[in-house]
């Protein structure tokens, strides 16, 4: 349980930015869980989150898209379906270790960062569509993401820094 103030009411301990404390059901002890990473401790964190990761990513725009037109194709016209169907054999072929993502985004990626892989560099939190923040967050550096919704379409994402 947390340490208690003089009003007997609990004191938040001083948190590096990016954990809560919560409290588990089970055992109604306190706990740590980090809201990029998801990770979860019983010691008071000492480290922070990162402020900033790189990332790189696939985009399959869909007909729903916010803007549903890309640098290869004027008008899109696949479904939302289609989109994360392309998507996963996709990520399948990088998983597999067919292709490199950077390879695919060049080729097949409706975003204008396919020139370059798909390299999107640093960003820090309040850069990207929500969905897209939160799961970059929550990668390791090196793990793909599997499929990310947002109002640009269907992601994958690997953190690279």
């Amino acid at each position: 349980m947390a340490d208690q103030g003089e009003d007997g009411k609990p004191t938040m301990p001083n948190l590096p930015e990016g954990w809560e404390m919560r409290t588990s059901r089970s055992t109604g002890r306190d706990y740590y869980m980090n809201i990029y990473t998801k990770t979860s401790q019983w010691e008071v964190p000492t480290e922070k989150a990162p402020k900033e990761v790189k990332c790189s990513h696939l985009l399959v725009k869909h007909a729903e898209s916010r803007r549903p037109s890309s640098w290869k194709t004027d008008n899109i016209t696949r479904s939302k379906d289609e989109a994360l169907g392309i998507l996963e054999g996709y990520r399948e072929r990088i998983v597999s270790g067919e292709v490199t993502l950077a390879e695919l985004a060049k080729t097949e990626s409706d975003c204008s960062s396919a020139k370059n892989g798909g390299d999107l560099g640093v960003f820090g939190p309040g850069t990207m569509q929500k969905p897209f923040e939160e799961a970059s967050f929550k990668l390791k550096i090196g793990e793909l993401s599997e499929p990310v919704l947002t109002d640009s379409g269907i992601h994958i994402i690997l953190r690279t820094g």
